[in-house]
């Protein structure tokens, strides 16, 4: 990409990798660097990562066609990457234009680069903080802006909990969120795990430690299915990715995954 593109800032990094930016490459995208293609070129080395990205956006899209049927019009993201590709926002707003979106992440070039993609937006908005702290995320300007939470919400963590070890309080955070959200919200996720295929998984830690980079925690079903609490699990329950009600898009519905995917619903 070239430094004339209007939806990457003059003065971004273009040396330094970043996982949003690498996982737009993954998916076939535009907004990507040689030093984040480099990135995401290393992790396919030993994961296929590319074919997961599309499965977890593929996701992701059924994920909200259910939500928004369900008349949910309120949204939160968190480790949302760059607002592109399909997003969530593009989504919700094609379906309702008053639909409110709220995404999060803590890495500072994705802060920027989002800000100006979303900079004629009223209705979406980029939270720069770190999910592992509850409170900044649900108390930031922009979310309490567009967030009513006398009304439902619906609360997107998807492809974000294998970067927060079990030393980072990942339950409990995540039990935080769900004390915080109202009667009727409902919780996605999406997980990797070790239960499709632990030799990849453990080559993928591997990797990942060696390159210096955050490590990765993939997980078993039931601490995916912990993450839900006490929100009543939606059929078909927990699945590998493809099989979270596959449509005509979805390619076979048998199809293993390294991603779990699961939507739960506070009663």
């Amino acid at each position: 990409m070239t430094a004339t593109l209007p939806w990457i800032p003059e003065d971004m990094d273009r040396t330094t990798a970043s996982a949003a930016r690498a996982y737009d490459y993954l998916l076939g995208g535009t907004h990507h660097f040689p030093a984040d293609r480099a990135l995401g070129d290393q992790v396919l080395s030993v994961l296929p990562a590319n074919v997961m990205a599309r499965q977890n956006r593929d996701y992701l899209h059924r994920v909200m066609d259910f939500l928004l049927a369900a008349g949910i019009r309120q949204f939160i993201d968190l480790g949302s990457g760059l607002p592109v590709m399909g997003n969530v926002h593009e989504i919700a707003q094609q379906a309702d234009p008053q639909a409110r979106v709220v995404y999060v992440d803590n890495e500072p070039a994705t802060v920027a680069h989002s800000a100006l993609l979303l900079r004629d937006q009223e209705r979406t908005a980029m939270v720069a903080a770190d999910i592992r702290d509850p409170r900044a995320v649900l108390e930031a300007e922009a979310t309490t802006r567009l967030i009513d939470f006398s009304q439902p919400v619906g609360f997107l963590m998807l492809g974000v909990t294998q970067f927060l070890p079990d030393d980072a309080q990942l339950w409990e955070i995540t039990a935080r969120y769900r004390d915080a959200l109202p009667a009727g919200s409902h919780l996605a996720l999406s997980c990797f795990t070790w239960d499709n295929d632990a030799d990849t998984m453990r080559r993928t830690i591997e990797m990942f430690k060696d390159s210096g980079r955050a490590p990765i925690v993939p997980r078993t079903g039931a601490e995916v299915t912990r993450l839900l609490g006490d929100f009543e699990l939606l059929d078909p329950g927990l699945v590998f990715t493809p099989q979270w009600r596959p449509d005509a898009t979805s390619g076979d519905a048998d199809e293993r995954s390294n991603l779990y995917a699961a939507v739960a619903r506070k009663p």
